[in-house]
């Protein structure tokens, strides 16, 4: 038998939140898995507020509840992201599998988290207290820890609308062709305009605990000419390789790095 509540409303949900030791449950993909014993879950499938795509000025809105089946059928979430989790296992996961749960179980094989990180998107924490908007890279502290508070909910990510556009390259290695974890992903997103890089990101999931992206090596991109980028893509490939490190799990430490080098030369090719 499951425990636990069912509010109808964000409000009641995080009154709940804040009296009661609940675990948040939407999708409850990954939390099927753990099922940890005499746990009291807090049911946000029916909460409507958070299962919205909606845009404003700045951002594309994605509602924490919202399943990676509803946001790959949105005309609102970017092309990079939808790439990434039409690649989600199988159909009944993602029609289950929540922006909010990714996030939020702390997996470092999450394959929307890495494209947030790709996007510098941001996290919309709320609490009866208030309000807080975290960027994912200060969200996400490492395996399984997230900046999350004890009577907060996570409402929403909120993809940067101006980079919602951008070029993207994106690629996930997994044991097999389907259904696969993630043994290594990459996704980048450029902005070329005149000939110039105006903006330059590079993430990659299977690092061991974290997503790692290099602000120091972007910066040598950014505001680059594509020929001035093109002279010196060999340098920028071997900064990477001197930054990446990598911890070993279900595959070696060296084959990680060797693949996430193959990957990111393959992506400063396709730049220019």
């Amino acid at each position: 038998m499951v425990n636990g509540y069912k509010p109808t409303t964000l409000k009641e949900a995080l009154s709940i939140r804040a009296g009661e030791k609940v675990i948040p449950y939407a999708g409850g993909t990954d939390l099927m898995v753990q099922n940890p014993k005499e746990a009291v879950y807090l049911f946000l499938n029916d909460i409507e507020e958070l299962r919205e795509i909606k845009e404003d000025d700045k951002y594309i809105r994605i509602g924490a509840a919202v399943t990676f089946t509803e946001a790959l059928s949105s005309d609102l979430v970017p092309a990079l992201m939808k790439e990434a989790v039409s690649r989600i296992a199988a159909p009944a996961i993602r029609n289950a599998g929540t922006f909010g749960g990714n996030i939020g179980n702390g997996s470092d094989k999450a394959d929307s988290v890495l494209v947030e990180f790709a996007m510098g998107a941001s996290v919309r924490l709320l609490s009866e207290k208030g309000e807080r908007i975290l960027p994912v890279r200060e969200f996400c502290i490492s395996r399984r820890v997230t900046a999350i508070r004890d009577d907060e909910l996570i409402a929403e990510i909120l993809l940067p609308k101006d980079k919602c556009s951008y070029s993207y390259y994106y690629q996930k290695v997994g044991g097999r062709n389907a259904l696969a974890i993630s043994r290594v992903a990459f996704a980048g997103a450029y902005d070329v305009r005149d000939g110039v890089i105006r903006d330059f990101s590079a993430a990659v999931l299977g690092s061991g605990g974290v997503f790692q992206r290099y602000k120091e090596i972007e910066d040598l991109i950014i505001g680059k000419t594509v020929d001035e980028f093109k002279a010196n893509r060999d340098a920028y490939l071997s900064a990477y390789g001197e930054k990446l490190t990598f911890a070993r799990g279900r595959v070696s430490a060296e084959y990680r790095k060797t693949v996430v080098l193959n990957l990111i030369r393959d992506y400063l090719e396709s730049v220019g």
